[in-house]
């Protein structure tokens, strides 16, 4: 009885406000919602100066970057800057062995040297517009939850073309709340996004996967794109007379440093976070999904850098592909542990008892809400039934071996144009695309011995009746269990494994041919296996995302004086707080920042992780530091904010009070990574790359000046507004329950 009591105490505390650098916070929605807070914080700019429509704001200074990480803009010649590891693919795709740009870096001397990247994409916000009535308005409680869908689908698809039609933007509706609001969002795209500069992975990468979401440290994640548009600023596909774009906005580039309890502000594009989670789902990822994609993760690591670190050609060829496993590896083994340490599930179930009295204490509330955490439990159940197996199809299968996923995606392009001549040679040009880039980052040996030993694995751990036809009636049968008699023998007579074999099936496609191939059997079974096990779950999801959205709309129903924020969808938020230290346990306390003597300190010449260029060896030593040190003659390389980020956030800009760019972001930390389901306020801290480090690389160990020049340096510091006296604010408590309980709220 103590124990729940002292947890629902907790959940008060910790959740009964709302923190200042907690929340991702739509821009359209900040005047009215945070602004007064901001301001408090030392903000210098007005609202109107952050977002607007009709004028040049921040906003205009963001990028979504490919839809996976973020940008900003840094010159009024379209000159971006994003993180290392959000480049990581396009200095990838462009380095071979003679020219190992991973290793060495690249600078483009002039424009004309700037490498195009064919997929890469920059969309800048046009507008966001709340389209919550429009669509909610036409949704009655009477409907099913597929036919709610199947209505806000038809809504939607009305308001982008309104959105679009007769210009050259594109837009999406998002919700937001579990299916509680909309939001109309409309892009500007630019297609061609030009690679500008990128300091060697043993500066940009320094650390990798031993100091990856961890503090202290010493990276210069940063790499340096342009965008090209037409000559009248529209999108356009790569052409060499595209011209650089001027953008509308451009963020200047302070050079002052930061100081501990300085404003901080990022606006980017995070991916994904499930605040709302319940105790069911936190369960479902401890106990079922994060154990199995680490287990299946750390085999594939192994096997990739068993060859890549016998071939250098095959380290390039995979080093893309390597980092980005490794890097959600790490966070599900950090974010187990950090789920456990910081008990978040406790916390889920303490909320989630006041949730159930504050709703049992109304007839009303019984009649809107009282099945919600019924309906969230029992879809969860439902999901844990085929949990695993889920797992293990994509993990394992669809994105275990290469060849698997090739194998798909090619028959699935292929199966309406097979019996058609005329539209198989229309689409030769887009096969041949397709087989060049797979064939270049595939290495067979290493793919083959990926192939069989995701299958065995998956073969071990997923019960029977839940493994793909070819387990038992290929693998078990013809090749008594032998898997990897069974990918030598499938890689030796595929089609998909050979490029002549490819393009000699593509003169003549034939369907028995197919029917036949091993690796196409494979490829085929496990996405079968997939749809079965997803549309047997199909009215359990249905009944979880309702119950979902129930459970969200009780809360914020719970708690009319809080000020709640979405989860994260990709779309632009915006999150502020201040450069802050933090102690992560008893007796140890973490400084703000870091210097490149730390970076020295780490120093491992035989460990690829921790090599020191000699260059930048040779400019520690001379102290040639220019205009990049701090106040003391040192190079900051990192320090640390408040900020609440997540995935997408990567290459985001933290911004100082006066709207000036002082570094971006990169990580989060390791004490706080249960914080994609439940923000940590006391330790939850976002790793920064100091702006003066990138610029030190960039003008003393690239000699790349001119880049340089295009920006707006401003060396003044933020005067700091005096400080403005604020009412505290008392935890919100819900109506007390019958015999006098008290509750605890969500935050």
């Amino acid at each position: 009885m103590k124990k729940s009591i002292l947890i629902v105490l907790s959940v008060v505390l910790a959740m009964g406000t709302v923190r200042a650098d907690e929340g991702m916070w739509l821009p359209l929605l900040v005047k009215r919602l945070n602004y007064a807070d901001m301001q408090a914080k030392g903000l210098q700019l007005t609202a109107e100066e952050i977002y607007s429509v009709n004028n040049s704001s921040l906003k205009d200074a963001i990028v979504s970057l490919g839809g996976f990480c973020s940008a900003e803009v840094i010159s009024k010649q379209g000159l971006l800057l994003t993180n290392h590891h959000c480049g990581y693919d396009a200095i990838q795709s462009h380095s071979s062995v003679e020219n190992d740009y991973l290793t060495n870096g690249f600078w483009a001397k002039t424009k004309a040297d700037e490498l195009p990247n064919e997929g890469l994409t920059a969309a800048f916000l046009v507008r966001m517009e709340d389209v919550t009535n429009q669509i909610l308005g036409e949704i009655t409680s009477s409907m099913t939850p597929a036919e709610r869908a199947n209505k806000v689908r038809e809504i939607t698809q009305k308001l982008v073309k309104s959105a679009t039609e007769g210009t050259t933007y594109n837009a999406n509706v998002r919700e937001f709340f579990n299916g509680n609001e909309y939001y109309l969002f409309v892009y500007q795209t630019y297609k061609d996004v030009r690679l500008v500069g990128a300091p060697p992975s043993a500066v940009g990468k320094f650390g990798g996967d031993t100091d990856n979401w961890m503090w202290p440290r010493h990276t210069g994640d940063f790499t340096l794109l342009r965008v090209y548009a037409d000559k009248n600023g529209n999108p356009a596909a790569y052409s060499k007379d595209n011209v650089p774009l001027t953008p509308k906005h451009s963020l200047p580039v302070s050079i002052a440093g930061v100081e501990k309890g300085d404003y901080a502000m990022i606006m980017g594009y995070p991916g994904s976070t499930d605040r709302y989670l319940t105790s069911f789902g936190v369960k479902k990822e401890l106990d079922l999904h994060q154990p199995n994609v680490v287990k299946i993760r750390d085999l594939k690591l192994a096997i990739m850098r068993e060859y890549m670190e016998a071939d250098p050609k095959v380290r390039i060829m995979y080093a893309s592909n390597y980092a980005s496993v490794a890097n959600y590896w790490k966070y599900y083994i950090g974010q187990q542990k950090q789920l456990k340490r910081n008990k978040v599930y406790d916390k889920k179930i303490a909320l989630e008892d006041e949730f159930r009295k504050w709703v049992a204490a109304d007839a009303n509330r019984t009649a809107k809400y009282g099945k919600a955490l019924e309906l969230i439990e029992e879809g969860t159940k439902a999901e844990a039934l085929t949990e695993v197996a889920n797992t293990y199809v994509i993990e394992a299968g669809l994105q275990g071996s290469a060849s698997i996923l090739f194998a798909f995606r090619m028959g699935r392009s292929l199966a309406p144009v097979m019996k058609d001549a005329a539209a198989l040679a229309a689409a030769k040009a887009r096969f041949d695309e397709q087989i060049e880039a797979h064939f270049k980052d595939t290495y067979l040996p290493c793919d083959q011995k990926l192939f069989a030993e995701m299958l065995q694995l998956f073969q071990k751990n997923v019960p029977a009746d839940q493994q793909p036809a070819f387990m038992q009636e290929l693998v078990a049968k013809k090749f008594k269990g032998n898997f990897q008699l069974f990918a030598q023998k499938a890689f030796e007579t595929s089609v998909f494994t050979d490029k002549n074999r490819l393009q000699a099936f593509l003169q003549k496609p034939d369907q028995k041919i197919l029917d036949k191939d091993m690796v196409s059997i494979v490829a085929q079974d496990l996405f079968a296996m997939y749809m079965k096990m997803t549309q047997a779950a199909g009215s359990a999801a249905a009944g979880l995302q309702e119950g979902n959205r129930l459970f969200v709309a009780g809360l914020r129903e719970m708690q009319p004086n809080k000020k709640f924020y979405p989860d994260a969808n990709s779309t632009m938020r915006l999150t502020y707080g201040s450069v802050l230290d933090y102690q992560p346990a008893d007796a140890v306390s973490y400084n703000f920042y870091t210097t490149l003597d730390g970076a020295m300190d780490k120093e491992d010449p035989t460990n690829d992780e921790f090599v020191v260029p000699a260059k930048l060896k040779e400019l520690y030593q001379k102290k040639d530091y220019g205009r990049w040190a701090n106040k003391d003659g040192k190079i900051v390389t990192c320090f640390l904010t408040n900020n609440d980020i997540t995935g997408g956030n990567s290459g985001s800009p933290v911004i100082n009070a006066r709207g000036e760019l002082i570094g971006t972001a990169f990580d989060g930390n390791w004490e706080a990574m249960s914080g994609d389901i439940a923000f940590e306020n006391q330790v939850q801290r976002t790793i920064v790359c100091d702006i003066r480090y990138v610029l030190f690389i960039i003008d003393k160990y690239a000699n790349a000046g001119h880049l340089i020049d295009e920006m707006n340096l401003v060396s003044t510091p933020v005067t700091a507004l005096a400080p403005v006296e604020q009412t505290p604010v008392a935890p919100v408590v819900s109506p007390a329950p019958p015999k006098g309980k008290t509750t605890a709220k969500k935050g």
